[in-house]
């Protein structure tokens, strides 16, 4: 072997380990989008010159992590970790009431394992059986964002408001390119993050006017109830395979089979739509809850890596919710990687992996997440649920995602970037709110408006 593959190893290994201590961590805090915390991560991951393995591997180990973590606020404390641990949040609020918390974060941390090495193969494969298509889906890759966009607007809360909600948010991307090319300015990255941030600035927008701040006021601390610390294993690194119990691992291994073989739906939705299905074949309730949880959560762990691998090898195209939202650095991070249907330059993380390579060291990143958060939640998640309500900011985490944002967008476009970052962040914030849209539809939006309009206008 030589030295130079070892060393590209050696540095995808460490950026890997890198991306699950740092998510193992942020998916203790309540709250932590997914596309506020790993979009902007793997971006500077990108931009420092991490080689593309690296770059995946931080991507892939880090949103596993967050995703067996997340299930520490959301089942200890009620409340959700993440967007993604919404829907577990019934079955975590019933079993709060049963007074087996614990048992709850057990088995929906060990179904997150579970799926995790069931989910790349199978993406894997199912993208091999898609990728002869490729062209296909290229050519026509304008009229799958438009129609892509629509059904997960759709899928939204909001439905046909979310919708209707696409259409100024897409004049407003292609008002923004307008201006910003008049001033010679190109903006790639700020989009993603104006987008990805959206709430945070809508919410710090709303704290200045009088009536919406005093809606946000607090005139004492939240307090929560911690659930008691209970072991039931041996040494420091459970089994998973001991944890559940055939029948639920079984239905967790079908669950992630089938959620990973798609990549066009609401990751939220399959959520549901998996432990909805998992629960009517159960009549126990005991059984049916524990097992509803480590297929909800397991869920989660494989539409995120499918929504991820499927677009990357199939077509080099982000043709899923999480390949606009929080894998979307994979595709477009100038001026490393780009994405361009409209000038046919396709420079992506796709371009410089092959299959084999998406599969190992998609492996690799199930491996070193498992081996790093999952004995620790499974270990520690009292004590570390117990230090993030008390010690840890939320003004504090929200502090530093905003400077990393500032520091982006002025590095792309100067004070013009930054402005432009704000006001789409602003108006997408305030659409998600009184829209019900999730990040995943504006991002869709914007791809709308760089590729369907085009294509819209020139059939007239």
């Amino acid at each position: 072997m030589s030295s130079v593959l070892t060393n590209e190893i050696l540095i995808t290994v460490i950026f890997g380990i890198i991306g699950a201590v740092a998510f193992t961590f942020i998916g203790l805090i309540s709250g932590t989008d997914e596309t506020a915390t790993i979009a902007p991560l793997t971006l500077l991951v990108i931009l420092l010159g991490a080689p593309p393995a690296a770059v995946f591997t931080f991507f892939l180990s880090g949103a596993i992590a967050k995703h067996m973590t997340h299930a520490v606020p959301t089942m200890l404390l009620g409340i959700p970790g993440d967007t993604m641990a919404i829907p577990l949040l019934p079955e975590a609020q019933m079993m709060r009431s049963l007074g087996i918390p614990h048992i709850a974060l057990r088995k929906a941390i060990s179904g997150a394992v579970i799926s995790a090495f069931v989910a790349v193969p199978v993406a894997v494969l199912f993208a091999t059986i898609l990728a002869p298509f490729a062209d296909t889906v290229q050519s026509i890759a304008p009229w799958l964002f438009l129609v892509a966009a629509i059904g997960i607007a759709y899928a939204s809360p909001g439905r046909w408001a979310g919708v209707v909600a696409l259409v100024p948010f897409v004049i407003l991307i292609l008002g923004a390119r307008a201006l910003t090319s008049n001033y010679d300015v190109s903006l790639n990255i700020s989009y993603f993050l104006a987008i990805a941030v959206g709430p945070l600035i809508a919410d710090l927008a709303l704290t200045l006017g009088p009536s919406s701040r005093k809606d946000m006021e607090r005139s004492e601390p939240k307090t929560v109830a911690l659930a008691p610390d209970i072991k039931g294993w041996k040494g420091y690194f459970p089994n998973p395979l001991k944890v559940l119990d055939r029948k639920q691992i079984g239905y967790t291994a079908a669950a992630s089979t089938v959620s990973s073989a798609t990549f066009v739906f609401s990751p939220v939705a399959m959520t549901v739509l998996m432990g909805e299905l998992v629960g009517a074949r159960i009549k126990n309730g005991y059984h049916r809850l524990t097992t509803m949880v480590s297929a909800k959560n397991g869920t989660t762990e494989s539409t995120y890596i499918a929504e991820t691998l499927i677009p990357l090898v199939a077509f080099g195209l982000p043709l899923s919710p999480l390949a606009a939202g929080p894998a979307a650095p994979l595709f477009n991070a100038p001026p490393v990687f780009e994405t361009n249907q409209e000038t046919g330059v396709i420079n992506n993380l796709s371009t410089y992996l092959t299959q084999w390579e998406f599969l190992l060291y998609g492996l690799l990143a199930v491996v070193t997440a498992t081996v790093i958060a999952y004995p620790f939640a499974m270990n520690y998640a009292y004590r570390a649920a117990s230090a993030v309500v008390k010690h840890i900011s939320h003004e504090a985490v929200i502090a530093v995602f905003t400077g990393l944002v500032v520091v982006i967008s002025i590095w792309e476009g100067g004070i013009l970037g930054l402005l432009i970052t704000v006001t789409v962040g602003l108006v997408g914030g305030l659409l998600g709110r009184l829209f019900k849209i999730h990040g995943g539809v504006l991002f869709m939006g914007y791809y709308v408006a760089l590729f369907s309009v085009p294509a819209l206008i020139n059939l007239f």
